[in-house]
């Protein structure tokens, strides 16, 4: 298992393990910094065009969760003997749309033969570190806006058991495969104090880390939390992914229920996402600006809470 790196192993390694963030950023001189990412899984969904978008957009959003835009990209693909030249072709090529439409470059890559298909992208982006977010500098009083709805890896495992159909799966499918990009962009114009994207860890695992990198903790207002059609309804009946069950037994000890929230919206919160939204502090005047801005970007916002002062749990959900 890999230990973290001890702080200061390089003075120029600014942000590495110790505070769990979405990139790595090192410092290459004065006012400029590398920002560097990897990530890549299997399919999420049947369509292969579109199980490339998905696992390029997921692996581009670590970039926009730091405040920056990507610039060169890298294929790693493992490819099993199952997947027809089209469909690797395919899976390449909604990789290279994505990439494409934030602007960077592929520049290369490697494959690998597997008995199952995974593709994502080491990313690359290089900013004035000053500049860059990260997940530690929330602080009390701060508002928290979230950008996508929760609930598609509920969805995507309704599907993959054929419990919704491929049209009643499409607004996720639509929503994973769109960049943080414009996000990050309308953002960008304002003072962001932290940020993180919402994956694996879901999105209450992804807010305890910028909670604990900031020394705060976030109350969480579950009945402003955005939510997919159908997601309620589908954790009612115990359809939830056994990822949501693994990041709430991680979590215990670390997050606080208020006793109105209801366990279907528990499992939500803990449901492991793919390709989510970014979740911004920002200071309280920055609120209504950054919402003004995120819809005219063509992306979305919803406060679900703020920032409070160091308690005895990272999250309070009530």
């Amino acid at each position: 298992m890999l230990k973290a790196l001890p702080k200061n192993i390089d003075p120029a390694l600014l942000v590495g393990y110790d505070t769990s963030d979405d990139a790595c950023v090192y410092r290459l001189r004065e006012g400029l910094a590398l920002i560097q990412t990897l990530d890549f899984f299997p399919p999420i969904v049947d369509d292969p065009f579109a199980y490339g978008q998905i696992a390029a957009a997921n692996a581009l959003s670590d970039i926009y969760a730091m405040g920056a835009a990507p610039a060169v990209a890298l294929n790693i693909f493992c490819v099993p003997a199952c997947l027809t030249p089209a469909e690797v072709a395919a899976i390449l090529a909604g990789g290279a749309d994505k990439v494409r439409e934030a602007g960077a470059i592929i520049a290369g890559g490697h494959s690998v033969e597997d008995a199952e298909p995974k593709y994502g992208l080491c990313v690359s982006a290089f900013a004035d570190p000053d500049k860059l977010w990260t997940n530690a500098g929330a602080k009390p009083g701060d508002v928290l806006i979230l950008t996508k709805p929760l609930g598609n890896g509920i969805l995507a495992t309704a599907a993959k058991q054929d419990k919704i159909t491929s049209s009643q799966f499409e607004t996720a499918v639509s929503a994973m495969a769109t960049l943080n990009k414009y996000a990050r962009d309308a953002a960008a114009r304002f003072t962001v104090h932290a940020c993180t994207d919402i994956t694996g860890f879901g999105f209450l695992g992804h807010a305890c880390e910028m909670a604990e990198a900031s020394g705060v903790t976030l109350a969480i207002s579950h009945a402003a939390v955005p939510l997919f059609d159908l997601t309620f309804n589908l954790a009612v009946k115990g359809v939830v992914p056994g990822g949501a069950k693994r990041n709430a037994e991680y979590l215990n000890e670390k997050v606080t229920f208020a006793h109105n929230v209801p366990e279907p919206v528990r499992s939500i919160l803990h449901d492991p996402q793919t390709s989510g939204g970014l979740l911004f502090s920002v200071p309280r005047e920055v609120k209504n600006p950054l919402l003004a801005a995120l819809k005219e970007s063509g992306a979305e916002g919803w406060v679900v809470g703020e920032v409070i002062g160091s308690g005895a749990y990272a999250i309070q959900v009530t």
